[in-house]
């Protein structure tokens, strides 16, 4: 049996569907599955033994009307028994339908039978302890699945050697391996989904009060600028335990050093996936306008926590809609209560030492 699986968008996303891909493997060993995704999220999949190919969807294959019928030829050439979209725009449509595949799955929209033969409506507003993007994904397995599923965690797979080599570079920098390392999450992917920076470094000076930890922060060269910043407001005593200068180079090398922390904090997105999948723990801060219910994942774990406004203001998301929230980020981001968020925080650190 060959599979396709489509999940183009973020890093989060491409992460969260690799469990099709977990459970299609472990149901059909034999199977060939191949995963195709933008570029940019090819290392959360790298070394994953349930996924056989990963096929890139570049910029010149999106941006070219020839080049992306050539490439959807490419892809009926291969002649897969089952593609399941879960990306369902337009190209991927097109895709699937082109594919010839016997299984052509997807979620339900109006005009979901000219492309597929099974779709499903996803889920709204279900109780979920795993979150609504596992519990939308689990949906995509049911041509192939009668029985409950219960492989439902994303996984990242390192190889030794990337962890020897964090190891090492962790000890050119003089970490002391006796104090727990923190990463924070910084800066969000999309400036909504960034958190006031003079917030974060307040939030940082607690965590090194209350842990005495050594800080790394998630940041790439051109992000350097902000990332200075959120350093610069920090507290003299703080900047002691921050390790500015040490930072990836790479999404693979920065997954190892990742591996090495005691737990991630900051901004809810992609590293927070990812922190997860490598089962490291994490306290994460939502951006207003995304949904809780979606991403909020595995938060039935005592080592995952997170706060988002609807939990401490619900009140507001009945007045305004999640567009006008999301148009209004910041103002809503000044509705966060910073004594509560630390309160919270302090909990966190709490659990986590028993």
């Amino acid at each position: 049996m060959r599979i396709l699986v489509i999940q183009q968008k973020r890093i989060g996303d491409v992460l969260t569907s690799t469990i099709i891909c977990n459970n299609l493997k472990a149901k059909f060993p034999d199977s060939v599955i191949d995963y195709m995704c933008y570029p940019n999220s090819i290392d959360v999949l790298k070394e994953n033994p349930n996924i056989d190919n990963i096929i890139p969807v570049t910029n010149k294959i999106r941006k070219s009307t020839l080049g992306f019928f050539k490439f959807i030829f490419e892809i009926r050439r291969k002649k897969y028994d089952a593609v399941i979209d879960v990306y369902s725009k337009l190209g991927t449509n097109l895709i699937t339908l082109f594919s010839g595949a016997k299984y052509k799955v997807s979620y339900h929209k109006w005009y979901s039978n000219i492309f597929y033969n099974y779709s499903y409506k996803r889920f709204d507003a279900i109780k979920s302890e795993f979150g609504l993007a596992i519990e939308n994904r689990l949906l995509l397995l049911k041509p192939f699945f009668s029985e409950k599923i219960t492989n439902v965690k994303p996984k990242i797979f390192l190889k030794d050697s990337e962890i020897a080599e964090a190891k090492v570079l962790l000890k050119n920098h003089n970490i002391d391996p006796e104090k727990p390392i923190i990463m924070f999450g910084i800066l969000g992917s999309e400036h909504y989904k960034t958190y006031p920076l003079d917030g974060m470094a307040k939030i940082i000076d607690f965590t090194v009060a209350k842990t005495n930890a050594t800080i790394l922060f998630n940041y790439i060269p051109n992000q350097k600028e902000q990332a200075l910043e959120v350093f610069n407001y920090c507290s003299e005593e703080t900047k002691k335990n921050i390790v500015f200068d040490l930072y990836a180079t790479d999404l693979r090398q920065f997954l190892a050093i990742l591996s090495q922390c005691e737990m991630l904090i900051g901004n809810e997105g992609g590293a927070v996936n990812m922190a997860k999948a490598l089962e490291i723990p994490t306290f994460s801060i939502f951006t207003p306008s995304v949904r809780k219910e979606t991403w909020q994942l595995f938060e039935n774990e005592a080592k995952n926590a997170s706060i988002h406004l609807k939990d401490l203001k619900p009140e507001i998301y009945e007045k305004h809609t999640e567009q006008y929230i999301k148009d209004h980020t910041f103002e809503y981001y000044a509705e966060y209560p910073l004594a509560l968020m630390l309160e919270k925080l302090e909990a966190y650190f709490q659990e986590y030492k028993n």
